[in-house]
């Protein structure tokens, strides 16, 4: 951890009271702040409010009370999910109170080597593997952190000079990180994704390049080469651009040619060894081998990790295999481009449990992938009607259910052996969950309850 003063007497509002907004209270004090930490909802878990205020930390629920704007915060150490049109978090824009996520108060006091990923898509695995790849090397510490679950700031805390952090960063939390500077940054791709936060695509693009705001010549940025758009993007880097594609040959970077993947013209190994599926994880393997030879990775490494790794949970996951039936729990498909590179990894029939909360619009672009993919469907949630549309849309046999729970004994009704049983949502789990992992694990509880076995 490097010793900075910056905090050293100031007045710290933290909001949000997350993992990372605790962590980042505790830290602040630490650095000598004198700090309120306040969240709108009163935790259920007395404990967390007794462990800050046990630190000296002043204590806010149950309200954002507007008069906290008049009370001379010199920073805002704001939960990434908090929008900016909060009311209070607007009182403090328009008087100028410099506003940051705990991202930022990480890389504060980080003093060692950091890789950072982000995008649309894919940004968990390609931060696990990664990690897990420059850490078959390395004679030092590598971790992960970030939003991936696993606070920035508590790890770099426990990090030297020497060390590796290879962080997954969201567009929330780069809008409030004005001095990250990666040496490695990582775009896995660019969708339409958060515009009811973002408020246009060119707003969302910007929060995403932030990852790169303040590299030089000397750093990297890693970046999917296989739409003209993403290729236009790149170019308003200032730093050194390494390209990564699965359709088009570039020599500066990582590629596939004839089923092999590439490093600079170099073979690392063929593509038919990953053992994640789908062209998606091809895709987050190359990225993750561009960081990991950038970083002086072998290639016996790369394939170590690459052909053992079997997947993040939640994300394309392999659950088990029950009378010649293949389960996955894919719940973090929270947009339809997730299920559609979800649905592309199959070259057998699927059964897919697909569903969640309406955000007004429609899944036609889906019929093509359900024509060529799907056997029947099962479908949920609030926009189940809407689904519903786009699988009789594509010929394909559909079957209403409460949840994502109750659709496992009605898709174990409709498979046969040989065909996948497959979660991938296209929607968020927030009508009848309170997060996509929830929503994951309460699958896998399915599944374990309709077969008695345990996930693999």
């Amino acid at each position: 951890m490097k010793k900075i003063d910056e905090y050293q007497g100031k007045k710290v509002l933290v909001m949000g009271f997350g993992i990372s907004g605790i962590n980042a209270a505790h830290l602040l004090v630490k650095l000598g702040a004198n700090v309120t930490a306040n969240d709108k909802a009163t935790p259920k878990n007395n404990d967390i409010v007794d462990d800050l205020e046990a630190d000296g930390i002043k204590v806010i629920t149950g309200d954002n009370p507007i008069s906290l704007a008049n009370e001379g915060f010199d920073v805002v150490v704001k939960n990434p999910g908090i929008p900016y049109d909060n009311p209070l978090v607007a009182a403090f824009v328009k008087q100028g109170t410099p506003i940051i996520t705990e991202a930022e108060l990480g890389w504060e006091i980080f003093d060692g080597h950091l890789v950072s990923v982000t995008g649309s898509n894919g940004k968990t695995t390609t931060t696990t593997l990664t990690q897990l790849m420059i850490a078959e090397n390395a004679k030092h510490q590598v971790k992960y952190a970030g939003n991936i679950g696993i606070s920035f700031s508590k790890i770099a805390e426990d990090l030297g000079p020497d060390d590796t952090l290879v962080t997954e960063l969201s567009s929330f939390q780069l809008l409030g990180a004005p001095t990250i500077h990666p040496h490695i940054a990582i775009i896995t791709n660019i969708f339409s994704n958060h515009l009811d936060y973002h408020k246009t695509r060119e707003n969302y693009i910007n929060a995403k390049l932030n990852i790169t705001r303040n590299q030089t010549k000397n750093d990297f940025l890693v970046i999917n080469w296989d739409r003209d758009e993403w290729q236009k993007i790149a170019q308003r880097s200032q730093t050194t651009i390494v390209p990564f594609s699965r359709l088009n040959k570039s020599h500066e970077g990582s590629y596939v040619e004839d089923g092999m993947i590439y490093w600079r013209g170099q073979e690392v190994m063929p593509a038919k060894d990953i053992r994640l599926i789908g062209p998606q994880n091809v895709e987050n393997a190359l990225a993750a081998i561009a960081a990991a030879k950038l970083s002086g990775v072998t290639n016996d490494a790369i394939k170590k990790v690459l052909t053992t790794f079997s997947g993040v949970r939640h994300r394309l996951q392999y659950v088990m295999e029950y009378r010649e039936r293949l389960f996955y729990n894919d719940s973090k498909s929270t947009d339809i481009e997730a299920t559609e590179v979800a649905l592309q990894g199959f070259d057998r029939p699927v059964i897919l449990l697909a569903g969640g909360l309406d955000r007004g619009y429609t899944f036609e672009r889906l019929v093509p992938y359900f024509k060529k993919h799907v056997k029947a469907m099962i479908v949920f949630g609030e926009c189940k009607d809407k689904m519903k549309d786009a699988g009789n849309q594509a010929g394909v046999p559909v079957i209403e259910s409460e949840d994502a729970i109750t659709a496992v004994p009605e898709a174990w009704k409709l498979s046969e052996p040989g065909d996948v049983i497959l979660l991938s949502p296209a929607n968020a789990s927030w009508d009848q969950f309170p997060s996509f992992e929830v929503r994951g694990d309460k699958f896998i509880e399915a599944v374990e309850e309709l077969t008695g076995k345990k996930e693999q």
